[in-house]
């Protein structure tokens, strides 16, 4: 599977301003891709003044991403403020070539911006699919509470024991092989968001992406972006450097991710629950 990461500032509060950049970015892309991925409010910057920035459910940005995503026949996914029967929500937009679509509204609320008082927290996860690939796609603050985004391994009926007792992990099925953060996570916390990144790799054994603006917001916070693949290891495997604007299109390999998992099978010894 290929996926293009765009990392680029964000004009605060400027909904134009911002989808004529990223169709200048995304029309630039010259290398076939599979998924295309935005970061968080990609429209605005991360803004508290929901009545000012957001749009109806179905509105300008969802209707942009459509059209982007026919253009490169690929699935776009970002984050974009939205109000909806007189709520606010930080939704996350998965948007397929053929137009059709589904949300998560973010799950975890960040508090110490006050995000909790204007937004309204989302109660379920979605997962995208793209050929054989399973994904699951997240929201910036997200990425601290590991059981929200922890990948199940769950045998499939008749799986029984081999000569040696262990279980049979060629007859089951992950969640998900690739986790996606989209976010706008400011540079003085650069280093959780790295450290918790890789972590999220290797414990739910899957490629994960972590996609991050630029640049300063309008309330003087600045990020250094930091976006970055990780395989099942936690080892980078992408080339986006950190305070640059970039454009990067790189190929998630499959059969690696397979054999991995096979080798290390983790998942058999896992805790299983429900949220």
């Amino acid at each position: 599977m290929k996926v293009t990461l765009i990392q680029t500032e964000l004009h605060w509060e400027d909904r134009q301003k911002n989808l004529l950049n990223f169709d200048n970015l995304i029309n630039g892309i010259d290398a076939p891709t599979d998924l295309i991925v935005l970061p968080e409010m990609f429209t605005t910057g991360f803004s508290m003044n929901p009545k000012k920035v957001a749009e109806k459910h179905e509105g300008e940005g969802l209707a942009w991403m459509k059209k982007k995503a026919s253009d490169k026949n690929a699935a776009i996914v970002g984050s974009i403020a939205v109000e909806e029967n007189g709520k606010y929500y930080n939704r996350l937009y998965w948007v397929e070539s053929d137009g059709t679509y589904m949300t998560y509204n973010k799950r975890h609320l960040f508090r110490m911006a006050k995000e909790d008082e204007f937004y309204t927290a989302g109660t379920k996860k979605i997962i995208g699919h793209i050929k054989e690939w399973n994904v699951c796609p997240l929201v910036c603050y997200d990425l601290r509470f590991p059981v929200w985004s922890r990948n199940r391994f769950q045998l499939a009926v008749g799986s029984g024991q081999d000569s040696v007792g262990s279980k049979q992990l060629a007859d089951g099925s992950w969640d998900y092989d690739v986790l996606i953060y989209v976010a706008n996570w400011p540079e003085v916390r650069s280093y959780p968001w790295k450290q918790l990144l890789i972590a999220r790799a290797i414990e739910n054994q899957c490629y994960v992406i972590g996609l991050n603006r630029i640049g300063n917001d309008g309330n003087g916070f600045g990020h250094s972006g930091d976006s970055v693949v990780l395989n099942p290891r936690g080892e980078v495997i992408s080339q986006t450097r950190a305070n640059e604007e970039s454009v990067e299109t790189l190929s998630l390999d499959r059969t690696y991710l397979e054999t991995f998992r096979k080798a290390f099978p983790v998942g058999l010894d896992s805790d299983f629950f429900n949220i």
